[in-house]
């Protein structure tokens, strides 16, 4: 957990000064109007391109193969437009086909669009994630999708409207996963400069489990690079910089062949420990880089070759590293009463078996208790205090706080929204996930941001543009009860003895 008391201040030049929040205000208002004529040129393609698409029907018309007398007028007429757009006469027929199918079958997503409620990012994803959904119900997809969209960026709301989307088709997701999952292989495709891809088709879980336990095990490389390079500096000093200086590109050398052959001694034994008894000589990996080498170790030789947590002859705490991952999921798919799929924090869906599977597995899992009508996250049912805090604002946060941002809140850090040196409390309320960019963004510019009841933070821009981000609405979330109209059975009601209707009755699925 990070607060306030780690920073001693913003830097002058990241404050700047009124003269440039001026500026950036100019900008701002400039930026507006551009955005809104490139709304409008992009509005105006897709009608001319789904256009061309009716034209081309229009002239197969009648042709005693159509299909095959629509597709010659369709090429025909791409070819025709790409001089117009500078593309291949490929690329425009596909274009087309997108551009028909977003006019005839994302009508409110049109007319939203064109009223500058959503920008182009939310028209893709509305449309790749409801082509799933049947004709009879995409008009109330739309509708609930468009109102999640507003307000909010694409990124953030594609996990939210992949599972609307997958409640409303007529097969269970987790049918549909079993089929899938039975494609998953491994690929390797050749590029270029001796480069390959290696590719493999995973279910999500397990997928996000491993780029989870590799970038855990790279940070753990990078952070003891660091603490060396510290010591190595304060050991040798200024000569230490003199030796590094001189040994050339063969020390870089040996440092970028760390996981490779030429790190085996003469009589077979690994020797990780350069001339200088560091293992990172000349280390400037990035963590692209060591995540992919980790991967490479891990897949060759069972556990990292290079582990600086290593200590003698003795097996490293690196490989003992763990995946984790963050899985909301209902007490009704729990218990087997419900096959929706659940969320997996950041990313996308996952199936109802899958779920339960981690559950079950699992060695603690946390009882949300969340409001009624807003679904925010109020109470954690857990022992130890400390980690239920945490515990409990990621689940309330899902991902990084800062308006746009949907790094995974298991990445991010705790900040203080009133600093602990001005007298903010460490409580819920005065907390929240921030990831490392946007974290030092708080500190180190004028972006300002306060923290109402519920968890909503409200970021105050340079310029003075507000920006309320809400606690994501969990997709898990309990339902109001109500009883039959009309009913002529009192043990069918569910209202107290006292009449008062009471919410807390059912669990389940929030209405879409």
């Amino acid at each position: 957990m990070h607060s306030n008391d780690g920073f001693r201040g913003a830097m002058d030049a990241g404050m700047g000064s009124d003269s440039d929040v001026d500026a950036l205000a100019a900008l701002v208002a400039d930026a507006e109007g551009v955005s809104d004529a490139a709304r409008a040129v992009q509005i105006r393609e897709v009608r001319v391109l789904a256009a061309a698409g009716v034209l081309a029907e229009k002239q197969a018309a009648g042709a005693s193969e159509k299909v095959k007398a629509r597709e010659m007028a369709l090429r025909g007429i791409a070819a025709e437009l790409a001089g117009v757009f500078v593309a291949t006469d490929r690329t425009l027929q596909r274009r087309i086909d997108e551009a028909r199918d977003l006019v005839d079958n994302f009508p409110l997503t049109m007319a939203a669009w064109e009223d500058g409620r959503i920008v182009r990012g939310h028209v893709r994803v509305i449309q790749e994630v409801g082509c799933i959904v049947p004709a009879d119900d995409r008009e109330d997809f739309e509708r609930a999708a468009i109102e999640r969209c507003e307000g909010e960026t694409p990124n953030r709301v594609r996990g939210s409207l992949q599972m609307l989307a997958e409640r409303m088709h007529p097969r269970t997701f987790a049918e549909r996963h079993e089929e899938a999952a039975a494609g998953r292989c491994v690929q390797v495709r050749t590029g270029a400069d001796g480069m390959s891809d290696l590719i493999a088709t995973l279910p999500t879980v397990i997928a996000d489990g491993i780029v989870d336990r590799l970038t855990r095990q790279a940070r753990e490389i990078i952070n003891a690079r660091a603490q060396a390079d510290g010591a190595g500096a304060g050991a040798g000093g200024a000569g230490s910089d003199a030796a590094n200086d001189g040994a050339g590109s063969a020390g870089a050398e040996r440092a970028d062949a760390l996981f490779a052959a030429d790190a085996t001694g003469d009589d077979g034994l690994v020797d990780h420990v350069g001339t200088d008894g560091s293992s990172f000589v000349g280390d400037t990996r990035t963590i692209d880089q060591v995540r992919a080498d980790v991967f490479s170790d891990l897949l060759l030789a069972g556990s990292p070759a290079l582990d600086p947590t290593a200590t003698g002859d003795s097996d490293g705490t690196l490989g003992a590293i763990r995946a984790h991952v963050q899985v909301a999921v209902s007490a009704l798919t729990l218990m087997g009463q419900d096959e929706g799929p659940a969320d997996l924090a950041g990313r996308s869906p996952i199936d109802a078996i899958t779920a339960r599977q981690l559950a079950g597995n699992a060695t603690s899992w946390d009882r949300l208790l969340t409001h009624p009508v807003t679904g925010t996250v109020l109470e954690c049912d857990t022992y130890r205090p400390t980690a239920a805090m945490v515990r409990l604002l990621r689940a309330r946060d899902r991902h990084c706080r800062f308006p746009g941002c949907r790094q995974p809140a298991i990445r991010c850090e705790l900040d203080h929204t009133i600093a602990a040196s001005h007298g903010g409390a460490t409580h819920v309320r005065n907390l929240a996930n921030l990831c490392k960019r946007h974290h030092d963004v708080k500190h180190h510019t004028r972006w300002r941001v306060r923290q109402l009841a519920g968890g909503t933070l409200v970021w105050t821009s340079p310029t003075g543009r507000i920006y309320r981000e809400d606690a994501p609405p969990p997709l898990v979330t309990f339902t109001i009860a109500r009883p039959p109209e009309n009913s002529a059975d009192p043990a069918g009601s569910s209202r107290p003895s006292d009449g008062r209707e009471s919410p807390w009755r059912s669990l389940g699925p929030p209405p879409f």
